[in-house]
């Protein structure tokens, strides 16, 4: 049986994978002139809209939920979990207002890619250099401090398990520089629908949960490290409700 279903399954999920990048050359189009005669937080609103029937097309369409809890006009440092290489779409499709993100410097040396995510603005961060990453991060410092929102996903890299893993600390001695209020956020079913490394795609629903935000003014007596331990705590928290409420069949892991 399972060797008449993987040719099925190569071939659904090519025909997925296909869709999705045609649709990806229109966004990269559609934002590329966009960027040429505007600001990326005035098309922010059609980033959200593009990349949410990305996922859809791809049969992955996205869920939101707590985003009452949030002031579309205050800037905050968004932290959560990093289950795939679709985040990068399911989070524009989720944020309530402009943000831009600090990710991996190699991202922006990748064909269209690069060049898009560079001219929206956001911060490329190396991994194996620490006094250039200092530099960084104190960019996006002086980022939140005027009033832009900051996306980071402290796990650094994308979950191997579908578990929640051990955070870096650069974020953290950042919120506590920039006094910035803490949105803690959980993302669920994109491990599901595409883990790294597999090509094969599951589509079902992807969830998005922002928790309440932490203001800086409850954590400015912590430290860098207690503070990693509370934010990695609350979206611990997130991800458990978040599994309990998706079917048992769907959930946020893997069980193949």
């Amino acid at each position: 049986m399972r060797a008449i279903l993987y040719p099925i399954e190569i071939f659904g999920s090519s025909l997925l994978w296909a869709a999705g990048l045609v649709w990806f050359l229109v966004c990269f189009s559609v934002l590329s002139f966009g960027l040429s005669i505007s600001s990326p937080r005035r098309l922010f609103p059609v980033v959200g809209v593009l990349t949410k029937i990305l996922l859809r097309i791809m049969g992955a369409p996205v869920a939101v939920s707590g985003q009452q809890r949030l002031d579309p006009k205050r800037a905050y440092l968004f932290l959560g979990n990093h289950q795939s290489l679709f985040d990068l779409f399911a989070l524009p499709a989720a944020l309530p207002s402009f943000a831009v993100g600090v990710e991996a410097a190699s991202h922006f040396t990748l064909p269209l890619w690069g060049s898009l995510t560079r001219r929206w603005g956001n911060i490329p961060i190396p991994r194996r250099n620490r006094a250039k990453a200092i530099t960084v991060l104190d960019a996006a410092r002086s980022r939140l401090q005027s009033g832009t929102s900051i996306v980071i996903l402290p796990e650094g890299h994308r979950t191997r398990n579908g578990k929640l893993g051990d955070f870096k600390m650069g974020p953290f001695p950042l919120a506590l520089a920039a006094k910035a209020d803490i949105v803690p956020f959980a993302m669920c079913g994109l491990f599901r629908f595409q883990p790294k490394g597999r090509f094969l795609l599951q589509p079902g629903p992807v969830t998005v949960v922002f928790g309440p935000p932490i203001p800086y003014a409850s954590v400015r007596d912590l430290s860098a490290a207690q503070l990693r331990d509370r934010v990695r705590e609350e979206i611990a928290i997130l991800l458990g409700q978040v599994e309990k409420n998706v079917a048992k069949t769907r959930g946020c892991g893997v069980d193949w």
